[in-house]
């Protein structure tokens, strides 16, 4: 095939098709994995032991596992908000390093809407007392402290 280093050359089309299923939800590949293997988030869900061996090599080039792989991925593409029409607020990473549902697993798991957008909850209110903020109980004490955090993380954005 005249490739030298075919590990490399399969790694980078791995690459390609991640960013692929990132641009074009409409594609037809992303039609059949979300139907093969379901939508959480708006994001794909991986296959686990279900999953064919390709889709798991996509899985773990998609979140930074295995050999030679290391985060290349994340670490070579970065998400623009604009005006959050197209990043979920909690599962993208929008703003600090990790996405807000794993900065504040707590929170995440209280959140009556966990696939909203972040234009959404700009519009909502996210800061102090907003209309975002739906919990499934109310909150003890230092929860309501987690939110203070979780809000001043996103107060410099501005949409």
């Amino acid at each position: 095939m005249g490739v030298r280093r075919l590990d490399a050359f399969n790694l980078s089309l791995l690459g390609k098709r991640c960013w692929r299923m990132l641009l074009d939800k409409e594609g037809l590949w992303y039609r059949v994995l979300k139907v093969r293997y379901g939508e959480v988030g708006r994001r794909l869900q991986e296959g686990g032991r279900s999953g064919s061996s390709w889709w798991n090599n996509l899985c773990h080039i998609r979140s930074g596992v295995g050999e030679g792989v290391d985060n290349r991925f994340d670490e070579n593409t970065r998400r623009v908000v604009g005006d959050g029409h197209n990043t979920l607020f909690w599962f993208d990473n929008w703003v600090g390093e990790r996405p807000l549902c794993l900065q504040f697993p707590r929170l995440f798991n209280l959140a009556v809407n966990k696939e909203c957008l972040v234009e959404e909850m700009a519009r909502w209110g996210w800061k102090d007392g907003g209309r975002a903020w739906v919990w499934r109980r109310r909150l003890f004490a230092w929860e309501e402290e987690n939110v203070r955090e979780c809000t001043l993380l996103s107060h410099n954005i501005v949409l």
